[in-house]
């Protein structure tokens, strides 16, 4: 098998390290929010890896489902995550959770509608969805700077 050597742009760590720091910060932040409103370390990873797949971060979505498996995350739950709504694999508070990783991800073609919120809300306390839009707000954030510089680690594929 032959693999492709995607060029990294910029090394966005090295040329911008007091915001890479910050934004390093702002994650733990948005995890220790998530800690404190009890949301499962394997629903944090598939909301990180959805929105990732929706922006085309492929860093990220490496990393991440790498992640969800080290924490016993399933196969299968990972890779029906671009059909979640089509199987019966997740929960009904998590579809209410990647369905708002999703309104989030993609606002502006909706800006969240008032029924996307709702919807949330039914399932989670205001601390738990606060906390899901903190971890939103970041995976998107990580995503720009992952997506824009082509992040990646060259020779970190191992067939």
């Amino acid at each position: 098998m032959t693999t492709t050597q995607i060029p990294v742009r910029l090394d966005f760590d090295t040329l911008a390290a007091g915001f890479s720091k910050a934004l390093a910060h702002l994650d733990r932040a948005a995890t220790k929010e998530l800690d404190s409103a009890g949301i499962d370390p394997k629903l944090r990873e598939l909301i990180r890896i959805r929105a990732s797949q929706l922006n085309g971060c492929a860093y990220c979505v490496d990393m991440h489902t790498k992640d969800a498996r080290a924490i016993g995350e399933t196969e299968q739950r990972i890779y029906a995550l671009p059909v979640w709504r089509e199987t019966p694999f997740f929960t009904a508070r998590e579809r209410a959770a990647l369905a708002f990783t999703e309104d989030v991800t993609l606002m502006t073609g909706t800006h969240v509608p008032d029924e996307a919120y709702a919807a949330v809300a039914k399932e989670y306390s205001e601390q738990e969805v606060a906390a899901l839009v903190g971890l939103i707000v970041m995976i998107n954030a990580w995503n720009a700077v992952g997506v824009s510089t082509r992040a990646w680690e060259p020779g970190s594929y191992q067939p």
